[in-house]
């Protein structure tokens, strides 16, 4: 089974691309967002490849991110939806758009995709709602072991030591880190949200 292509990007059309790996040239089905954000052709690209065999048919789906994969496998173990529609989603909505509408049970949002009717959409929420939570808390304890988020909570609790409210601390910490370029020390945030906070 094939787990991910690294070539030359030969080609780029509407639903595709094709990807020269040793002089094999390999199709790749792949979501428009996918498509719309690869180099072009001549510059050597990656991709997670999803295989699915059939009778008569033998395709790669590919992708960018892991996540985008996931969710494209969780969505063919949905009942009435192939690859073309699972692609479709991908295509139109972003997988935080496709996590969002199945967490806040809003099928409503599955269904504006083109080939997607309510009914599979409700079946789609229902389905990967497990999967879905599961998800949203992993990437929640990542984020929250992550040095960035430490640096954070410390900034804040510093700043609360200090006398300013949780709201107003976590606030200023984020605009702070924001400001910093997304990477600092927790001393670096407490000092650039001070003058944030000292402008009122």
């Amino acid at each position: 089974m094939i787990a991910h292509l690294n070539g030359e990007l030969t080609h780029i059309g509407a639903d595709h691309v094709v990807i020269d790996v040793g002089g094999v040239g390999y199709k790749v089905f792949v979501p428009l967002a996918v498509s719309a954000s690869l180099p072009k052709p001549g510059n050597n690209i990656r991709l997670l490849i999803t295989t699915i065999v059939r009778e008569d048919s033998f395709s790669l789906y590919g992708f960018r991110e892991e996540s985008e994969q996931t969710i494209f496998e969780w969505l063919l173990a949905v009942s009435g939806v192939g690859p073309k529609a699972a692609m479709n989603i991908l295509g139109t909505l972003s997988v935080n758009d496709i996590v969002g509408a199945v967490s806040r049970d809003v099928p409503q949002e599955l269904s504006r995709v083109q080939g997607v009717g309510i009914k599979t959409a409700q079946r789609i929420v229902i389905d990967l709602r497990e999967k879905v939570t599961t998800l949203v808390w992993a990437q929640a304890g990542e984020r929250a072991a992550s040095p960035t988020a430490r640096a954070l909570d410390d900034a804040v609790e510093g700043l609360v030591a200090l006398g300013y409210s949780r709201n107003d601390a976590r606030s200023a910490a984020d605009e702070a880190l924001r400001s910093l370029g997304g990477e600092a020390e927790s001393g670096e945030v407490v000092r650039a949200a001070l003058k944030l906070l000292s402008k009122g």
